[in-house]
């Protein structure tokens, strides 16, 4: 029955990677796009304004964090390596790094919508035939509404704070920008405070909205 288990655990896994690799590389792509639009091409210099995964991959966040996840039984977690983005190349600093800031939850949200065409698609041509398939679709659609709604919260280092400062600049908005280290301590305690369940409350609710569109059950 263990064997049975760890079998299941490494399929998810397997399906769990590719995704999350692809995802994560349409939100940096997102950002270092956006930010060559507008005058900053300083993630194109690197190299970042790709959707190739092996370029934003974070060794910790992308390679050691899910791995640890996959063997302890714990959720799979995981991140980017962050797009560096310098605003002093922006002709309108606070707009430009709204949009810049926004773009990345934005292609995940789009990239979900995409996902779940294909989900609709999966189910009603294949049915059962291919229920890997339509797992995986589906679990790449909760995935990128996870990240969307995830990275606009206004915690740091997540987009949402930098979307907060852009659109009420101010020393003490600033400051909470620039938490560093504090602002991760932050959301690790968000994650383990009550809050947490309203936030996937909020998540399930998007989820809902598409399945209720699609006219899926």
């Amino acid at each position: 029955m263990p064997d049975l288990q760890i079998s299941e655990r490494l399929i998810n896994f397997l399906m769990f990677l590719p995704v999350f690799l692809l995802s994560i590389s349409v939100h940096e792509y997102s950002h270092a796009f956006f930010a060559n639009k507008y005058g900053d091409a300083t993630a194109k210099n690197l190299g970042r304004l790709t959707l190739n995964p092996f370029k934003h991959i974070d060794l910790v966040g992308s390679i050691i964090m899910p791995l640890a996840a996959f063997a302890s039984g714990f959720a799979l977690i995981g991140w980017a390596k962050p797009v560096p983005v310098d605003r002093r190349n922006f002709s309108d600093p606070l707009r430009d790094d709204a949009v810049v800031s926004f773009a990345g939850p934005l292609s995940n949200f789009i990239f979900s919508v995409l996902l779940f065409v294909l989900f609709l698609i999966s189910v009603n041509i294949f049915e059962e035939q291919n229920l890997i398939i339509s797992n995986l679709l589906w679990y790449g659609v909760f995935l990128n509404v996870f990240l969307f709604a995830f990275n606009l919260l206004p915690i740091p280092p997540l987009d949402g704070s930098h979307i907060l400062f852009d659109l009420f600049p101010n020393k003490l908005t600033a400051k909470y920008l620039n938490l560093g280290l504090y602002g991760s301590l932050l959301l690790l305690v968000f994650i383990y405070s009550p809050l947490w369940g309203i936030f996937m409350k909020i998540v399930n609710f998007i989820l809902h909205l598409f399945i209720k569109i699609g006219g899926y059950v």
